[in-house]
This record gives structure tokens, C-alpha cells and sequence, in this order.
């Protein structure tokens, strides 16, 4: 069957109806053009109607699911600068298309900005008028009883010797304590239910209003940072402070909350057998914060479970080891003391990074020089001859730290930042032993690498202090990004499970005198629920107006006595 005879067809169901097959929702019917070409204005209002379908606002939300999928995949420039820059290195072939498509940028690039702009559009143009649609039905009394209720999908029918006025009475009662509005129409009663189902459609669409209007707000008006502490360092909220920092374009630093937190013990436990060797038990850092200059809290972070301060979120993201070390040069003056931070490279800690010493350092002649150290640290070693330095866990059972040096420019003296835990050798000499090898050594706490020609040391202090990394974030519109999902959710359960439907009441003398009693009903969609009702309505209305005793038979005329 074509659409063109399919809509003849409903069309003349709802002549057939009246009032009464009215649509039951707030959809607005799709209209054929037919006729001339159209003009300006005529193509103008054309694709507004497409545009404030429901049709489109659904594709248009698909179309936003379908663009986040190379978000998530893909690595973002907002999320990690240096896992795009590694992904490009490794994809050379892929990176032109991708920065073309914008991939690396998906959530700020052209075509989701205008697919995010066209659903929010797509979806006010249709709430607007629906909604107004949705008022007007509210206000107004359910439409009279058609002629023929025998043509509605749920009937049912029966004779009593009650009076219609007080049938119609009975009817109107019991249906207003079902909680249908009704009122009576000429000989029947119209009722109506469900009114919540329109209600929950509307409140659907305007809670993903919400959401899209909180997600834009989250990302014009966030700020968001990372910062690694080690043991007994701490943190203020200023923009200096932070080690990587991004923000949206709506965002100002005067909006930065004033407070100030130190890492005061890191505590990491982990499974020491069994098939889970290794897996964290314990992972937490316990801190101690204040606000614009008020007194001290103490407070314990752990993954997922963020310290909040006024609106800003301190979230805990990964943990490692700062070896404690003092290097001094040929005079034996102390030019560094302190932990250094190394960065894990698998999940049992093993660490690599660089000691860096550009200041106070002097050569065995007092010449100012700067060195610099690779260091690989595993928190457990598995002992010399028993395998690679690979850490064996990720607990401190047997540290050890093999360091190699360099003196020269550490290329920090020409104004370009550097990766803190790489270190640039293209300027240093490497420190050769007296056979004229490179100078490595691997050290255990206490233990000290000495320079060649009087250079200086460097010792492994035996204490090995933690590191936790934070994710500082301040998003504005989390908040009502979810509590536009749960109003969502709430909103299509009930669009999904209230059915609205219409349940008429005739009741008509007949020319035997007896009063005909007709009910029936008509809903939205088809479901079995509605005949079932109709029949628990009837039984309830039959109690009030039983049926009447069937007439005797009247014998035929001639008939055998």
C-alpha cells in the first residue's frame, strides 16, 4: 500500500471519528506540498518545518553520538598535547586527513560546533509550539462521544433498567476517582487520561536542552590543570603553579578559587600474591588545604572520590617515586638535596627521568658548569643476574637507581621550555670512567656515584619519597548536565510506559424502554491495556447499572401448544 493511499485512508478513519480521533499527542502532522515550485519564503518555511521535525532532531542526535566516536578514539589536543604529538609521529600517513577532518579537535571543530547548533535549534522550534499545543489540550474538555463506538478498537455493550441520567452519573464518578478528567456531552460521558505521557515527551526534549546548554557552558567556562606534588610540597591555585593548563575561551583566572593544599603522605598498598600480585589495595593521598588565608583541613583524596573546594575539583590520577639524592660538586658543597620525581613506565613503577643542575654547580677549577643525570629507578629489583632492571613490583622491597651523567649546557639558558624529565645531551659530555667506558652505576640507598677528575658525587640518600599527580577542574554546567540526564531518563520512562487514551459512556433509552449502555475506548497506539481497562471499567459500572433480565420469548403464531 502506497503512503499516498495509507494517509486517505487515516484521513478518512478521523472524518469518520469527528473531534473525537483527534490526534492524542502533540506531534505536529507532516503536510504534502504539492503544486507550483516554491518560492523563497515558501523553501525558507519548508526547511524550517524539516529542521523542527522530530525526524531531524533524531538524526541530528545521532549524528552528535556518531562525531564524539572519533573523540574517544582519536587523542585530543584539550585532553594530551603529547599523545597527539606521539599519535602523529606514529601515524604520518593518517595525521594530514586527520587534522583536515579535525580530528584532534573534534569537540571544537566546524562541522560538530554546527551539528550541535542545528540540534539545538531542531529541538527549541519543536518544544515551542508543541508545548503551546500541550497547554491548549490541557485547558480544553475531551471531544463528545463519535456516532458509531462500535467502530473503536475497544467495545463493549449491555442493557439495564437504570435510568441513563443516573447511568450517565455512575460513569462520570467512577471514572473521575480513575482520575480521567471528564464531563458529560449530550447522551454520553468523555473522559480522557494520560495527559502525562505528552508531558513526559516535552520534559524529554527540554532536559537534552539542558544538557546541550550545560555542556556548551562546561566547556566556554572550564579550567582544568595538572600538577604533579611530591611528599611535603604543596600547591596554590595560580595559573603559574600548574604544570599543563587549559581552559575555555570564557573563562577568566580571576575566576581561579583561592586555596592552597599539601601533599602530606601518599599511601599505596598493593597485593603481594596470588594471581592479582601487584594490584593496588590502598591508593590515597592525604592532604591538608585551606582557603583565603582560613584555618587547616585534613582531608584524604582517593581515585574517584575528589576533594572539592568551593566548586573546584582536586582529583587524584596516578602515583610514583621521587629517589631522594644530594649531588655536590669537587668542593663537596651541597648544589642539590631533594626528591626527583620519576615517571612510571608499566604498571610495577619501573621509572626513568633527569636530574637537572643548572645553578651554584662549579668544576673541580670553580668554573660554573650544569649537569645532568639520566635516572632509571625500580622500586623492586630482582637482583643482578636474575633478569632486566624491570621493576618486579610495585612496592619499595628493594629499590635501586642506576644513574648516568653529563656536564655541559643543558639548553636551558636559550629561553625554550623543556620536557622536565627529558633531558637534552646535543650540548653535554657524557662522564667516562678511568677506562674510558661511560659512567653508569646503579646505586642502592646510601650508596654514592663519584664524578671522574674531581667533578663531584652523587648520592642515593635511603629515603625514597612518593609523588601523586591531581586533576585540578572547574566545570560549571556538570552540574546540571546531570540533572538534565536523570530529567531525561524520568522523561522518556514516562513518554515510553503512560499510554493516553479516551473512554466514552453512551447511555440511551431504547424503544423497548430498557436503557442501552455503550462503552468504549480509543488510545494513542494499540496495546492490550486499553480493552483490558475498558473491561475492569465496565464490570465497575455494571455493579452501579446491572444488566437487565433478557425479555421472555413470545411464541410464534400457530405454534404447537
Amino acid at each position: 500500500m502506497s503512503k499516498t493511499e495509507t494517509a486517505a485512508e487515516e484521513q478518512a478513519a478521523g472524518q469518520d471519528l469527528g473531534a473525537a480521533g483527534a490526534q492524542l499527542s502533540t506531534a505536529p502532522r507532516e503536510e504534502l506540498i504539492a503544486g507550483p515550485s516554491l518560492s523563497v519564503i515558501g523553501w525558507a518555511r519548508w526547511f524550517w518545518r524539516q529542521l523542527t521535525s522530530m525526524r531531524v532532531a533524531l538524526i541530528l542526535l545521532f549524528l552528535l553520538s556518531l562525531g564524539a566516536i572519533p573523540g574517544s578514539l582519536v587523542p585530543q589536543n584539550s585532553v594530551d598535547e603529547l599523545k597527539v604529538q606521539a599519535f602523529k609521529e606514529t601515524h604520518k600517513g593518517l595525521t594530514p586527513l586527520y587534522e583536515k577532518l579535525q580530528f584532534f579537535d573534534v569537540y571544537s571543530s566546524v562541522w560538530f560546533s554546527a551539528i550541535y547548533i542545528l540540534l539545538f535549534v531542531s529541538l527549541i522550534g519543536c518544544i515551542v509550539p508543541r508545548s503551546w499545543q500541550f497547554v491548549g489540550q490541557l485547558r480544553s474538555r475531551p471531544p463528545g462521544a463519535p456516532g458509531r463506538l462500535t467502530r473503536l478498537p475497544a467495545y463493549t455493550t449491555w442493557r439495564t433498567e437504570t435510568e441513563p441520567e443516573q447511568v450517565r452519573e455512575a460513569a462520570l464518578a467512577m471514572l473521575r476517582k480513575r482520575r480521567f478528567r471528564g464531563h458529560t456531552v449530550g447522551d454520553a460521558v468523555a473522559a480522557e487520561k494520560g495527559y502525562l505521557r505528552e508531558a513526559g515527551n516535552l520534559f524529554f526534549h527540554i532536559a537534552l536542552i539542558v544538557m546541550l546548554v550545560a555542556f556548551a557552558a562546561g566547556q566556554l567556562f572550564k579550567s582544568e590543570g595538572g600538577k604533579l606534588i611530591v611528599e611535603g610540597d604543596g600547591f596554590s591555585n595560580t595559573l603559574t603553579q600548574y604544570d599543563d593548563f587549559k581552559s575555555g575561551s570564557l573563562f577568566s583566572t580571576d575566576e581561579l578559587a583561592p586555596f592552597t593544599f599539601n601533599l602530606d603522605e601518599f599511601t599505596g598498598t598493593y597485593e603481594k600474591s596470588g594471581p592479582q600480585r601487584g594490584t593496588p589495595r590502598t591508593f590515597e593521598a592525604g592532604v591538608t588545604w585551606s582557603k583565603g588565608g582560613g584555618p587547616d583541613h585534613k582531608a584524604v583524596i582517593e581515585v574517584n572520590k575528589p576533594l572539592v573546594i568551593d566548586g573546584t575539583k582536586i582529583y587524584l590520577l596516578s602515583h610514583g617515586y621521587a629517589p631522594v639524592v644530594t649531588v655536590r660538586d669537587g668542593k663537596g658543597k651541597v648544589v642539590f638535596n631533594g626528591g626527583v620525581p620519576l615517571l612510571p613506565i608499566d604498571n610495577n613503577i619501573t621509572s626513568t627521568g633527569a636530574l637537572k643542575v643548572m645553578d651554584g654547580y662549579r668544576d673541580k677549577n670553580g668554573k660554573k658548569d650544569q649537569l645532568g643525570f639520566q635516572a632509571f629507578f625500580v622500586p623492586t629489583f630482582a637482583g643482578a643476574g636474575n633478569g632486566n632492571m624491570f621493576s618486579q613490583f610495585p612496592g619499595l622491597e628493594f629499590p635501586v637507581l642506576a644513574l648516568t651523567g653529563y656536564h655541559g649546557s643543558l639548553g636551558v639558558d636559550a629561553g625554550l621550555p623543556q620536557n622536565v624529565y627529558q633531558l637534552d645531551t646535543r650540548k653535554m659530555k657524557q662522564f667516562k670512567d678511568p677506562k674510558g667506558e661511560i659512567l653508569k652505576q646503579r646505586l642502592l640507598p646510601g650508596e654514592k656515584l663519584t664524578l671522574p677528575d674531581g667533578a663531584g658525587s652523587i648520592t642515593f640518600e635511603k629515603e625514597v619519597k612518593e609523588w601523586a599527580s591531581f586533576q585540578v577542574s572547574q566545570q560549571p554546567g556538570n552540574g546540571w548536565a546531570l540533572a538534565g540526564a536523570i530529567a531525561a531518563i524520568a522523561g522518556l520512562v514516562g513518554s515510553l510506559f503512560i499510554q493516553r487514551r479516551r473512554i466514552w459512556v453512551r447511555a440511551v433509552r431504547g424503544e423497548d424502554g430498557i436503557t442501552v449502555v455503550e462503552m468504549a475506548g480509543l488510545g494513542r497506539s494499540e496495546s492490550a491495556k486499553l480493552p483490558e481497562e475498558l473491561a475492569d471499567l465496565a464490570v465497575t459500572l455494571n455493579s452501579e447499572a446491572p444488566t437487565a433480565p433478557e425479555p421472555p420469548e413470545v411464541p410464534a403464531e400457530g405454534a404447537e401448544k
